[in-house]
């Protein structure tokens, strides 16, 4: 996650959002696993491509995004070039070691990241690549939250807020480092009421007083930063830094979108983030109510000129980076999913498209259960957090591995 405890925003939450850079979100009901969350799915080989078959990533080259002429097929370099770096790594070899499906191993992810490097670096357009993809590679389909492969997405982003490094009577809302005995105290944990009060100011009556780090003015914007799990900060003194998550109470997610809707606040088609910012921002003092509602507290660690970072502590990428349960899925594993994300339109409102998109799987999260969830990585800034919050919908999702 981002260190997505970070809920998702976006419909999940009924609004968001876990991670490393983690995503509010209504949880998804997933049946027992009583089959592997993965299974080999068949794809015809032929050699004609066709857009919208699998493996058509329309973004990748000039001309198919008319918000990325010349296509981005560094980013996607760079995100296979973080993951091989994981998949070196000790920690990365012991996560594969007893990984439920048979024949998807740590070599062969490995090896299959390898080969996809080197066809994306030598194919001439995004026709050349896919029936190189589907000729060279097995497609292994996650069960999804039905067994039939329903997958709900949701999507998350790095915020982009103003803070103050003191407490001022304009910024008053805290973020508070780990404590350095946190691993000692007892269970159950306090809850965000017990450590923040009901409005967010316990301040010197906190037995967090002493560790804050910064000082946000909206409260609303702190609490978020708790959601994503990580968050780029425009100090008052004209410096950029950045905070990332560094620990949490043991509570699970709660959906503020879900409570609301529960309540008789929002109606259906609110449950969004839009809509809950808007309702805050009508009746801020149902902050108080609703924000404690969910009991996990996160604490950070200040890394100026880190970038957002998931969960198996590489950076992700925007629009090239996923979250998933990583207790079923293939951590740094080359994916495909298909599905229909929102992007600005010509005349500023949003657009949906159905996309084929190669991502890689680097980032998890709290609200991220079970084999029908995936997060997508939106990126950082405000029109990042502006589709981050309309996205929510279902599609499908797809493991790489080279056949034998």
């Amino acid at each position: 996650m981002i260190k997505k405890s970070l809920a998702l925003v976006s419909l999940s939450w009924g609004i968001v959002c876990v991670s490393s850079m983690w995503s509010a979100v209504a949880q998804v009901s997933t049946p027992s696993l009583v089959q592997p969350p993965l299974r080999l799915f068949r794809v015809e080989t032929g050699p004609t491509p066709r857009v919208g078959w699998l493996g058509w990533d329309e973004q990748l080259f000039p001309g198919g995004n008319p918000s990325l002429p010349l296509g981005d097929r560094p980013t996607l370099l760079a995100a296979i070039d973080h993951s091989l770096s994981y998949l070196e790594k000790r920690s990365a070899i012991a996560a594969y070691q007893n990984y439920p499906v048979r024949g998807i191993t740590h070599d062969r992810v490995r090896r299959s990241l390898i080969r996809f490097r080197q066809l994306l670096v030598s194919s001439k357009s995004t026709a050349e690549l896919q029936v190189a993809v589907r000729r060279e590679f097995d497609f292994y389909r996650s069960v999804g939250n039905d067994g039939r492969g329903t997958v709900k997405f949701t999507a998350y982003y790095e915020p982009v807020y103003y803070a103050s490094r003191v407490r001022t009577g304009e910024y008053r809302y805290p973020l508070y480092r780990r404590p350095p005995d946190f691993d000692q105290w007892p269970q159950p944990h306090p809850k965000r009421v017990d450590l923040e009060g009901e409005d967010g100011l316990l301040g010197e009556r906190s037995r967090l007083r002493g560790l804050e780090i910064l000082w946000f003015r909206d409260r609303w914007e702190a609490y978020m930063v708790h959601i994503q799990g990580s968050a780029q900060i425009e100090l008052t003194e004209g410096i950029r830094t950045s905070v990332g998550f560094a620990g949490g109470t043991d509570y699970p997610w709660t959906s503020i979108g879900r409570q609301l809707s529960k309540d008789g606040k929002l109606a259906a088609n609110q449950l969004n983030m839009p809509g809950i910012i808007n309702f805050f921002r009508n009746y801020p003092q149902e902050m108080n109510n609703y924000l404690p509602r969910w009991e996990r507290f996160v604490f950070f660690q200040e890394n100026p000129g880190r970038p957002a970072t998931g969960s198996i502590n590489v950076p992700v990428t925007a629009e090239r980076s996923i979250a998933t349960d990583k207790s079923l899925m293939p951590a740094g594993a080359l994916a495909l999913i298909h599905t229909s994300l929102p992007y600005v339109g010509s005349n500023g409102q949003m657009e949906y498209r159905t996309v084929n998109r190669f991502v890689l799987d680097q980032d998890t999260g709290s609200a991220i259960r079970g084999p029908g969830r995936v997060d997508y990585f939106m990126g950082s800034g405000q029109v990042a957090g502006d589709r981050a919050g309309v996205t929510g919908g279902n599609g499908s999702l797809y493991y790489l591995l080279l056949k034998r």
